[in-house]
């Protein structure tokens, strides 16, 4: 079996039982089994928002699920059927959102965005381009990741961005760049009450950012009913959007559970509709009973790796780099950590020639005599002690992926010290650059190999994934060609060749394995669409 006939996607089947009633806006656990309300959902996860606004500083993943919800964009993918069923968004399609049309002329260096004239925002305020431009010059001056997300497009300017009318925006970009559109899909393209947002603003904070943190500023299919930090968020349909069908759901229950296990109670006792984040053991042995949903979606553009810090000793030598890809215990990572819930990225029979597509299958394997002489090469013989990384909220796939690789790297003499991040200190620590090694795993929005590495090896980026603080100019400017509208196809095609070929020979991160993304729910759930972001998306469910 070749590796992509292994990539495929699963679903699994299994019933649920129980109810969680809303009584005066407050979720509780009713011991009788019986249905949820057709009309509301109630979903179960790790950890939530700690802002309402992906734009915040330090917002996290949680908020990037409250942003999808409760704002519009300009436009969005499109969603298609696969022949077993399963509904997933459509990379190839782009479908009006708030815009109902578009026109792109001058090579795709301009684009002019027609608004719909009735949207409105949640407050009744009414979606003009004057919100649009606001929000999209908002994203690039709050730096970090909004900026680095509309920089993938072309965006770095907000020059570029212009109104014409109440109800036409347009965009001039100075180059053509072929993701400026599906880039304007993203969360963080989100459209924002900009008479809102600045009624609220301060000299400190111009574009009130700590007021959306806690507010809701949208004007997307839901609006923020309750949200108690470390609890749960309760979702309203807001029967005024205007940019889709109104969905079927007229509330959602997003309930903060801490535990893997009671999530899994929860789940299989029907206390909850929806459980995600279940850690892979939990979703394969679901998986076997049959006895509830789990879909299995392959991320897209997804890669689980160990990191090293390029810049840092002993790490600056690509032997030492190449001696610790040979070491790692490849084979037990995926059924210890990932309960084969995930597609081997090693082993590559051919390690020349890379096809353009990734992710990519890398040339290491596990080889202890190949290590052990990569490392006496390098000076080290006797190895040396260094210290590992690991997420706290993804902890039950990287604490025992870190313990498998401490006791593996022992046997050519590296002594690791496993450190564990909380989720408050996450996305701070990878910005520091300051991990020898780090466990860690990125999946790119936007389906283009040159997009992840845009966001993970380019050099004068810096982005925050890129914790191995890796710079190659040759790279570089691989990742803008391509990036451009100027290559043809077979340009195109060896650059992203070369791209894959440089990164797998450097290896400043060892690839090791790309994932599903796993939702368990009840089998009268219907209508789930995997979107790029991996969050549930409310608009596309329904209750049989």
């Amino acid at each position: 079996m070749t590796i992509h006939e292994e990539r495929r996607q699963f679903v699994w089947q299994r019933p649920l039982l129980g109810v969680f009633l809303l009584l005066s806006g407050a979720v509780v656990v009713s011991p009788a089994a019986a249905e949820t309300p057709k009309d509301i959902l109630v979903e179960v996860a790790e950890y939530g928002p700690n802002s309402l606004d992906v734009m915040a500083p330090g917002a996290n993943d949680g908020s990037q699920l409250v942003t999808w919800q409760i704002f519009d964009r300009l436009v969005t993918f499109g969603v298609k059927t696969l022949p077993d069923g399963r509904k997933v968004y459509d990379k190839d399609k782009i479908e009006p959102s708030l815009a109902k049309s578009w026109d792109i002329e001058d090579d795709g260096k301009t684009m002019i965005f027609h608004l719909r004239q009735d949207a409105k925002f949640h407050d009744g305020n009414p979606v003009t381009a004057h919100d649009v431009k606001w929000s999209f010059e908002r994203a690039i001056a709050t730096g970090a990741f909004p900026a680095v997300q509309f920089a993938a497009g072309g965006y770095t300017d907000p020059k570029v961005f212009s109104v014409v009318d109440d109800y036409t925006f347009k965009i001039s970009l100075p180059k053509p760049n072929k993701l400026a559109l599906p880039d304007l899909t993203m969360i963080v393209a989100s459209v924002v009450n900009s008479k809102l947002a600045l009624s609220h603003a301060t000299p400190e904070d111009p574009w009130a950012l700590n007021w959306t943190r806690n507010n809701d500023a949208g004007g997307g299919p839901f609006k923020v009913a309750n949200w108690t930090a470390g609890n749960q968020v309760v979702f309203d349909r807001f029967d005024d959007w205007k940019s889709g069908e109104a969905p079927a759901l007229k509330k959602v229950v997003y309930r903060i559970v801490a535990s893997a296990g009671t999530r899994r109670a929860l789940l299989e006792k029907g206390d909850a509709d929806i459980a995600v984040g279940l850690p892979p053991k939990e979703n394969a042995e679901l998986a076997a009973a049959g006895e509830v949903d789990v879909v299995g979606d392959l991320i897209q553009n997804e890669m689980y790796w160990l990191s090293m810090q390029v810049d840092m000793k002993p790490f600056n030598d690509v032997r030492v780099r190449k001696a610790v890809a040979y070491a790692l215990p490849y084979d037990a990572i995926m059924k210890q950590a990932f309960y084969d819930r995930a597609v081997p990225m090693y082993g590559a029979k051919d390690g020349s020639a890379f096809p353009p597509k990734w992710p990519a299958v890398s040339p290491y394997n596990t080889d202890i005599d190949k290590a052990k002489a990569l490392l006496t090469e390098a000076g080290y013989p006797d190895g040396f002690s260094t210290e590992l990384f690991i997420d706290l909220t993804s902890a039950t796939i990287q604490e025992p992926m870190a313990l498998l690789i401490q006791e593996q790297l022992k046997k050519i003499g590296i002594e690791v010290s496993i450190n564990k991040v909380p989720a408050s200190e996450r996305f701070a620590k990878m910005a520091s650059k300051s991990m020898p090694m780090d466990i860690n795993s990125f999946y790119g929005w936007l389906d283009y190999p040159e997009y992840f590495f845009f966001w993970n090896y380019h050099g004068r980026n810096n982005s925050v994934f890129n914790t191995s603080n890796y710079k190659n100019a040759e790279l570089d400017k691989l990742v803008d060609d391509a990036q451009s509208a100027n290559l043809d196809n077979a340009q195109y095609v060896k650059a992203i060749s070369d791209m894959i070929g440089i990164v797998m020979n450097d290896v400043p991160r060892v690839p090791v394995a790309q994932v599903f993304s796993d939702v368990a729910m009840r089998k009268n759930v219907v209508g789930y669409t995997y979107w790029y972001h991996t969050h549930v998306d409310y608009r596309d469910i329904s209750k049989r």
